[in-house]
């Protein structure tokens, strides 16, 4: 059999390491010395190779050669010769193992290693968690330059077991010619900071935001070897920014090594522009804001009431100007619609931002989206920045409004503005959509008005990532206003050159560049038949604690599914379908003289015990679930519909058929 070329010498190169590694020269020439020494006379001085071999069979070396070169066929060979896979992420065990991934040797990279954490002080009484017991976990969120990451979930302790590497692709979109490989200069000009999110989840499932930090990875340009060790302070989020929750030690290190580091000096320098840079484009913003601020003001002095936004703190309580939390955010192949898009957003769990004490007061707090997506929840103003960008993705002109709800309780939500003028409104915390007709004040009484559906009250300003706008109509009740933005007596704007000079693409180091939304990791026929199985046990139990006994009619189970998946296309899409059907299979499932009862209920987590608690809670629900008569069958589905960032919609169904005896 004949090797090709590059083969053969591939074949050369480990055959050559695995005799250096094993020492096989200096055993040789222990071997002929001896064999030398022993087995020749003096006056016969010459040996042959066939002696020489002869002897190192006998000592064993050759065996012990082959047995340590193992070759394996490789079974897809094609892949060795595909295109390289993109960056990819490994974890570190010990003992220190040989990892392989596909390095492209054309491009450069970043590695990244956690090697532990210190100082949480908060887990100090934490208690070892015993093998396989369910504990409280910590996990690490990245995100640079188009790319994310996730650790392996570590138990929560005063010093997190984290030990994990992450290669970054430092061009990994077009950054100049792709194929050339950037140096250091270059990669100096590259200001996008590795975006640390730490997530906390507890034994029930629930996560929490512990911190949020903006790693400045550029100091591994002036290292030696480029290596180099930092240790990095978390602090807090909301109102323990200014606390400190950890260390972690890191690591980083260039692929492959640089041929010429950048001086200490040169780095700094470059930091120290950047920051005078920003902080300049960041003071002027607020001179014209506060100036823009002065002017709406005497349009009209009850404008000092309204609701008009122009700065949000973020979870680090950096103030930042609201344009900068939206951008266009396309999801790839991995929402269709923008109200697919839509639902997506609403799935996502609502959660107030902690407050500590009482009083009732509301905690600001605008997250950046790479930590709201890794919790898979946040406040109202999270929700309605998201769907914004998504439906500027899509091409739909776009913004988010501030105002409030009944009660005069703050709230945000999504405009989208028509070709044809026509005003939408979106609910982000549910999918809905409400189309806006105005009401006319100056109509006569008798005249017939519009009816609002939608549950908003005031509006004070709109803005998206390019434009705001300052309601300054006479009135600022959602129902009475006129919503053309070109009339400045109605929508005060701000300039659109200002908002750029501290928005992307403008402003680039203070702003955290957006992620990629992440393909769902739950397999949804898995995770709805886990579910099932679950409710099932419950329901019995239940029943036998009542003194019920408990048959399934596994038919009428599985005609259920229809009702469930067109309850998620209604949402989905407003459409309804498929409702004949449904109905028409359960008529011929039934029996004459059997009553069918069904309850359809909605979540958004995969907890089955929480779930049947909160059906319990409704009577109608309690009724099936309780059901008392002849002939008695009790059937259940559970249908998971999986969207991005392994976000869910989960629909249940309780249903029971029995003979009516009256």
């Amino acid at each position: 059999m004949s090797l090709p070329p590059e083969k053969a010498s591939e074949l050369k190169e480990i055959i050559h390491r695995q005799l250096l590694k094993m020492d096989v020269h200096g055993r040789i020439r222990e071997v002929l010395a001896e064999t030398i020494r022993e087995e020749l006379a003096p006056e016969h001085q010459q040996l042959s190779t066939e002696d020489l071999i002869k002897a190192l069979r006998q000592r064993g070396i050759i065996d012990d050669v082959m047995k340590e070169l193992k070759f394996v066929s490789d079974v897809n060979e094609t892949e060795r010769t595909s295109a390289p896979k993109p960056s990819t992420h490994f974890v570190e065990r010990e003992p220190p193992v040989l990892k392989k991934t596909n390095i492209d040797p054309t491009r450069r990279y970043l590695y990244l290693q956690v090697l532990g954490g210190k100082a949480f002080l908060e887990h100090l009484q934490e208690p070892e968690p015993l093998p396989g017991q369910i504990c409280s976990t910590f996990t690490l969120c990245l995100h640079f330059r188009n790319q994310r990451f996730r650790s392996k979930p570590v138990p929560c302790a005063c010093e997190p077991d984290f030990q994990d590497g992450f290669l970054l692709e430092i061009h990994k979109d077009s950054l100049g010619d792709g194929s050339k490989m950037v140096d250091a200069t270059t990669m100096l000009s590259i200001c996008d900071p590795v975006h640390m999110v730490l997530i906390k989840t507890d034994t029930f499932g629930e996560t929490t935001l512990v911190a949020s930090y903006f790693l400045e990875w550029r100091s591994v340009l002036a290292a030696e070897n480029g290596i180099t060790n930092v240790a990095v302070e978390l602090l807090g989020v909301g109102t323990e920014s200014k606390v400190s929750v950890g260390v972690l030690n890191i690591r980083l290190e260039m692929y492959p090594q640089l041929n010429k580091t950048l001086s200490s000096e040169i780095t700094s320098t470059q930091f120290t522009l950047e920051r005078q840079k920003t902080a300049e484009k960041e003071r002027l913003f607020l001179v014209y804001a506060k100036q823009w601020w002065r002017e709406y003001l005497q349009i009209r002095p009850t404008h000092n009431a309204r609701l008009v936004k122009i700065f949000a703190q973020d979870e680090n309580g950096v103030n930042r100007p609201v344009c900068s939390y939206v951008r266009p955010l396309r999801a790839g192949r991995l929402l269709d619609t923008p109200r697919q898009a839509a639902r997506f957003v609403s799935v996502l769990g609502h959660e107030r931002a902690p407050v500590i004490g009482g009083g009732g007061g509301k905690q600001e707090q605008w997250c950046t989206l790479l930590a709201f997506l890794c919790r898979n929840k946040g406040d109202c103003e999270d929700h309605a920045n998201l769907l914004c960008s998504l439906l500027l993705g899509f091409g739909l002109e776009a913004f988010v409004c501030v105002g409030t709800k009944a009660k005069g309780v703050p709230h945000t939500w999504v405009m989208t503005c028509g070709s044809d003028e026509t005003i939408t409104f979106w609910e982000s915390l549910t999918g809905h959509r409400y189309l806006h007709r105005p009401i006319n004040p100056d109509d006569p009484p008798l005249a017939e008005q519009p009816k609002p559906l939608y549950p908003y009250r005031t509006i004070g300003c709109i803005f998206n990532h390019q434009k705001f706008f300052g309601n300054c109509q006479p009135s600022d009740a959602v129902e009475v206003c006129v919503f053309d933005l070109h009339d400045e007596s109605k929508w005060k704007p701000m300039s659109g050159e200002a908002i750029k000079s501290v928005c992307p693409p403008g402003s680039t180091l203070s702003v955290p560049p957006f992620p990629p939304l992440c393909a769902s990791t739950i397999d949804a026929a898995v995770t709805s038949n886990e579910i099932e199985v679950q409710l099932r046990i419950l329901v019995s139990e239940h029943r036998k604690d009542l003194g019920l006994s408990t048959v399934w009619d596994d038919q009428l189970s599985y005609l259920l599914s229809p009702a469930l998946a067109a309850y998620e296309l209604e949402r989905t899409t407003g459409v309804t379908a498929g409702n004949e059907e449904f109905q028409d299979a359960v008529r011929r499932a039934v029996p004459d003289g059997h009553t069918f009862k069904g309850f359809p209920i909605h979540f958004v987590h995969r907890n089955a015990r929480r779930a049947f608690a909160t059906c319990l809670r409704s009577p109608f629900c309690e009724e099936i679930i309780c059901c008392r008569g002849d002939q008695v069958r009790l059937a259940v589905r559970v249908r998971v519909f999986t969207y991005p960032e392994s976000a869910c919609a989960v629909w249940i169904m309780f249903a029971c058929k029995y003979r009516s005896v009256l």
